[in-house]
């Protein structure tokens, strides 16, 4: 697997695992199986992740609640994230995303949830899921930093932020990670994942796959063709050479596809190959 990066005091491999689909696992018939979530969070810490990102609202607390079967008492070398900034509920019909909640007293409640969750006193890594445009950052923030003073959370990470907020953040506490929507397709993150190298903060992008169609679709796949390799694969290649401290974090509800995720971390891909995915997605980077 491609080196490691640092979350804090702690290194992981830079292949984490996004644990936000583990509760729809199903069996062949389409039946949702708790054994096969909590078999596919033990296949993938079986195959070399370190890195596992949940959040308080994947499956409506399911996710935690599935790590913690599969992996407690925790490996010392496994690491369990976790976020909150959404307000918890099942998305209403025509709803894309549920919406932000980042006030102090909600972003407690939740911690004290996912501890219990979890089955731990304190969470090692807990992310700032969402800006809350009805909150100042500021305050949101600030409620992770009072937990981290109280001893209930360790590192702190910020997600889908821009530049200026990560500067927000990092005035009130120390930000280990930033986890953005990055990818060989949609590459408007360009100037924090930049931050991000000049200060060695791990940067964990989401959603790998947007915005890969068109050009960019056509030539994942020639590229994955050549190599005997997923478009998918490529993708995660690609992330993985682009930048040190990139740590990708694909997920999915299938063991068969976690498995070939990991396989990726080993695809080499050549300068012209990846001088080929730059052109082809030149047009989505922000400066």
């Amino acid at each position: 697997m491609v080196g490691t990066v640092a979350i804090g005091d702690r290194r992981v491999r830079r292949l984490g695992f996004g644990a936000m689909r583990v509760s729809g696992a199903r069996t062949a018939e389409g039946v949702r199986d708790r054994a096969l979530a909590v078999e596919l969070v033990r296949g993938v810490v079986a195959r070399g992740v370190q890195f596992l990102d949940s959040a308080n609202v994947y499956g409506y607390g399911q996710s935690e609640e599935i790590i913690a079967e599969a992996l407690a008492p925790y490996p010392d070398d496994v690491l369990v994230s976790t976020k909150a900034g959404f307000e918890p509920g099942k998305l209403a019909p025509g709803q894309a995303s549920l919406p932000p909640l980042g006030r102090p007293e909600h972003i407690r409640e939740e911690c004290i949830k996912s501890l219990r969750r979890l089955g731990v006193d304190c969470l090692v890594h807990y992310q700032v899921h969402v800006p809350d445009p009805a909150v100042p950052y500021a305050e949101t923030v600030g409620a992770f930093a009072e937990l981290q003073r109280e001893g209930k959370v360790r590192h702190i990470g910020v997600s889908n932020v821009t530049l200026e907020q990560l500067r927000i953040a990092q005035e009130l506490v120390e930000v280990v990670s930033v986890q953005n929507r990055y990818g060989v397709g949609n590459r408007t993150s360009e100037p924090v994942l930049a931050a991000c190298e000049e200060q060695q903060i791990a940067f964990l992008p989401h959603s790998p796959l947007d915005r890969t169609d068109g050009a960019v679709g056509e030539k994942l796949a020639r590229i994955a063709a050549a190599h005997g390799a997923l478009p998918q694969q490529v993708a995660i290649a690609w992330l993985l050479q682009h930048s040190p401290v990139m740590l990708p974090i694909p997920g999915t509800s299938q063991l068969s596809h976690a498995q070939e995720n990991v396989d990726a971390a080993w695809l080499q891909l050549s300068r012209d190959e990846l001088a080929e995915l730059e052109s082809a997605a030149a047009g989505t980077v922000q400066t």
